[in-house]
This record gives C-alpha cells, structure tokens and sequence, in this order.
C-alpha cells in the first residue's frame, strides 16, 4: 500500500503540466483560427421575410450606422427569397416633434382630438360626425340641473368635456347626453388644475373655439352657435359672455351693454387703468366663462402655472397672448350670462386654524395672485435683460 501510494503522488506533477501545455496550444489554435475566417454579419445570410421582415433587417443596420452614415445592402423583399440592392440611411429629422426625430415623418401624429371611437369595424368609419368646437364644465353633482340646462344650450357642434371635483361621475347619466360626454373624475382640484393636465393644445387641436366654464352659471339668454358667429364677425380670440349687470360685478368690462353686439373697452374707476388699452379697461375678460380660439389657447395653456391651481392674475395675463390685445379680447352683449356665484368649491377646502374652509380657498387664491404677478414680472425682466446684453 506504501508503494503504490507514493506512485500516484510521483504522477500528479507529470499530469498537471499535460493539462497546462493542452490549454494553452488550444488557445493559440483558437487565435489562429479566429484571425483565419471574416467576422461573420447578419447581412451575409439570406433570410425569408418571413423569419426576418425588411423593419427588422432595416433595423439591425441602423445600429451599426451614425445619424448621417447609410451603407449598401441586400435584404429580401419576399418570401421566394429574392432581393434588391437598396441604400439605407438612419433616420434622423430635426423638424418632426422632439422625441420623434428617428421616425418616418409620414408615420408621425403629433396631434389628438378627444373624439370617440368605435371598438369594432373599421376605424375611417368610426366618425359619423367631428365636433367643431369644446366645452368644458368644472362641476360636482349638487350642480346637475345648472349643467344640464346649459350644455342644452351647445349644439352637436360641441363635445362635452365635465371634470368632476366631488368624484362623482356614474351619476350622471340621468342626463341622455351624460352618456356621449367625456368625464374626467380627480377630487377636489379646480378647472386650470385640469386643464393644463388634460387640455394639451396638441390634444384640443381639432377645435376652432374652447370653452372653459364654471358650474354656476345661468345660460338662458345664450345660445352657443349665436356666440361663435358674433366671435368670428368681430375677430375675438379670446372672449366671454356679458354679465348680467344687476348680479354682484366685479369689473365694468364685463358687463352686458344692452345697446351693443360686442364691446372691447371701457371706463373703470380714477386710476384703475393707466392707458385705455390695457386691463381691466380692455383687453380683459374674467376666468369664470372664458373662450379661446384654438392658437390663443395654446400661447395661454403654456402660461398657466402647474402649481398655481386657482388662476387668479391669468385674466390680467390674457393679453400678453394675443396681439393687439384691445382688438383681439372683448365681451359678447347680445348672447350674456348671470354669475350665480355659487361657492360650491370653496366648500372642497379644509376648515384650519377654526376658519371656515372657504376662507382658506380665498386666501390660497390671493397667494396665487400675487406669486403670478411676481414671476410674470421677473421673467419679462430677464427676458429683457438677456435680449439686451446680446445686443451689445
């Protein structure tokens, strides 16, 4: 046993060099093999559509290329097998929308419409008409009959878009035309809250005119077709309705005059206009039941702040939007409203320090005014003040 043990332990050295020398001659014959045969590439095989479509093969090639490089290949082009010599260049175009530079322009939507489509058949038959115009309504279920009785007051020519502060939403198909609207349920948020989420103007781009309206106001000397036409005769882009002047007013501006059409300025208190075209003497209008034309929304949804959810101060803003604002903003007399200044969102607050939730709503309103008004200020000044270093 002592001899036969010593025998293995005199072998180990022997086998261990055989296994150095045989892994280090498969390695030199692995490199030599390597440096013998061409890197093999994808576009050598010709591939069946079938197994591997021409995106897919377009595809591969892309990622080996730079944004300005293109190279000459043959892809199949059917599934006998067949090929054609195409020239293909990445693609990269600097016009289409950011984020879709490396998309086929044809093949881009940059924008939506908030039209609703069938599930089933074909999708060109889905639209058996396309509303021209919007109409939003910030609402909760206590003001139903209000609502009810003014989307009477929009044609078929109106979608109906009602967002819900109280999240109450399956309610409301009490009402026929409840079942055709779009709801949209976040609790306790206000109307530019919800609009600056889900009124993109690349999603409202298919409408001439937006409507964003309260709950609480009384339509029946209004007629939404009537408004549009006198909108359009007199060139307002952003407008609303006359207000019943017998009902609380805040500004002269908007008041109805009952000897006219449309009207575009006023006089206001001493000292409350510092040249008569600028608000609230003209180009102004209130944010309880504003319209926008399509390209005035867009310069004022990018104005409207995320954090600022009341909008207070917009309505001194609006004219920064359009130009000339005293010719561009102004007041429909013939089709007028009543405020009926119903607090019903005042109410979502919370009761703190013993104030009534109201209170609180009011005094974030205020905040939200005077924060407006400083940011506004200090961006027109560095704005301003960029434009005149680079001058010089």
């Amino acid at each position: 046993m002592g001899i036969f043990t010593r025998s293995v332990v005199s072998r180990k050295p022997n086998e261990s060099m055989r296994l150095i020398v045989t892994a280090f001659v498969g390695v030199v014959f692995g490199f030599l093999i390597g440096l013998c045969f061409p890197k093999l590439s994808l576009t050598k095989f010709s591939l069946s559509a079938s197994i591997l479509t021409a995106i897919d093969f377009k595809y591969t090639e892309y990622t080996k290329l730079g944004p300005s490089s293109s190279t000459r290949v043959s892809h199949p082009v059917g599934n006998n097998g067949s090929s054609a010599n195409v020239t293909l260049k990445k693609i990269w175009v600097p016009s289409n929308p950011r984020g879709a530079e490396r998309l086929p322009p044809g093949i881009v939507r940059a924008e939506s419409d908030l039209y609703l489509r069938r599930l089933w058949g074909k999708p060109s038959e889905d639209l058996t008409s396309k509303p021209k115009y919007l109409v939003t309504f910030t609402v909760g279920y206590d003001q139903r009959k209000n609502i009810d009785a003014a989307v009477k007051k929009f044609s078929g020519n109106f979608t109906i878009l009602l967002f819900h502060y109280d999240g109450r939403t399956t309610e409301w198909d009490e009402f026929e035309w409840s079942k055709k609207a779009i709801h949209v349920s976040v609790r306790r948020q206000t109307k530019w809250w919800y609009a600056k989420r889900f009124l993109h103007p690349d999603i409202v781009a298919t409408y001439d005119y937006i409507f964003i309206w309260d709950e609480d106001l009384g339509v029946e000397h209004f007629n939404a077709e009537e408004y549009i036409k006198l909108v359009r005769k007199h060139g307002l882009e952003i407008s609303q309705p006359g207000l019943e002047p017998n009902k609380g007013l805040t500004w002269q501006m908007t008041k109805r005059r009952g000897d006219h059409e449309v009207h575009k300025e006023t006089e206001e208190k001493p000292g409350w206009c510092n040249h008569p075209h600028v608000p609230p003497c003209a180009a102004f209008v209130e944010i309880m039941a504003p319209v926008f034309s399509r390209d005035a929304w867009r310069r004022v949804w990018h104005m409207i702040q995320n954090d600022l959810v009341h909008g207070w101060g917009l309505d001194f803003a609006l004219r920064k939007c359009v130009e000339p604002a005293h010719e561009k903003i102004g007041v429909v007399d013939s089709q007028w409203i009543v405020h009926q200044s119903v607090p019903s969102l005042g109410n979502q607050g919370e009761s703190l320090d013993g104030k009534a939730p109201w209170k609180g709503v009011r005094e974030r309103c205020k905040k939200e005014w005077s924060i407006f008004q400083t940011r506004f200020s200090r961006a027109e000044k560095a704005y301003l003040k960029e434009i005149n270093s680079t001058s010089h």
